[in-house]
């Protein structure tokens, strides 16, 4: 079942249902798409309809972020839960690991792909990564990148080159990468060890946003669309006429 938020289609799905639904992409075979959506994303599709209609074509569209779960609750239409991208991330590979499915892990800064690749390797016994490249190539190298990738044949891919960079590149190549991708942010950073994530404590009061802020204070532009999603929510469904 989907639900309709500011024009984005979510599907409303706990984790272990949106896990299964992945897991179901991958056994059929011919590709498709996961986007994790968030806040930012969402704001930005209001004045960027591309961004929509990518979100709109996915095979899964998951509420990343409790914004979006306190939006689609404002909205009249709730999800059962957050669905986060590095857990999600986390349940496929632990499920690739026991399926036997290949593994490829795209983005962040050079080093950091291959050193998650370790550590999931170490976690996940039986794991295959077919492959790893970093995020910092450029447009006219995507050729080579993507040459990379199908050579290798993933059954899933995992792009970590940040929103909505991660979501185009995908939705641009998807049908030449005939494998299930789905775009991560930072995951990479966090699974190798480069950067800790929220403690749990915080995840449970749902201020993961404020511990991230204080540990990076440059996200502070980025955690200014906030206030504005929020506003732009309040006033669609709750002063609505």
């Amino acid at each position: 079942m989907k639900v309709e938020l500011l024009g984005a289609k979510i599907d409303a799905l706990n984790m272990q249902e949106t896990e299964n639904m992945v897991a179901g992409m991958v056994s059929r075979g011919g590709g498709g798409q996961v986007i994790t959506l968030n806040p930012e994303y969402l704001y930005r599709a209001q004045s960027e309809p591309g961004l929509l209609d990518v979100a709109n074509s996915a095979g899964v569209v998951t509420p990343d972020g409790e914004g979006i779960v306190w939006a689609c609750k404002t909205s009249g239409h709730p999800v059962p839960e957050r669905v986060t991208g590095i857990d999600l991330m986390l349940r496929l590979v632990r499920r690739a690991s026991a399926e036997g499915w290949k593994v490829f892990l795209l983005g962040a800064s050079p080093g950091v792909a291959d050193a998650a690749a370790k550590k999931l390797s170490e976690r996940f016994s039986g794991l295959q990564v077919v492959g790893t490249h970093h995020g910092y190539f450029k447009d006219d190298e995507d050729k080579e990148v993507l040459d990379r990738i199908i050579a290798a044949g993933p059954d899933l891919l995992f792009v970590a080159l940040g929103a909505p960079r991660q979501e185009l590149w995908i939705h641009r190549y998807l049908q030449q990468l005939n494998c299930v991708a789905m775009g991560v942010g930072g995951s990479f950073d966090v699974i190798s060890g480069h950067v800790q994530r929220a403690p749990l404590w915080t995840q449970r009061l749902k201020i993961e946003w404020f511990y991230r802020l204080v540990k990076e204070p440059t996200r502070w532009r980025r955690m200014m669309v906030l206030p504005k999603f929020a506003w732009l929510v309040t006033k669609k469904y709750r002063l609505k006429t």
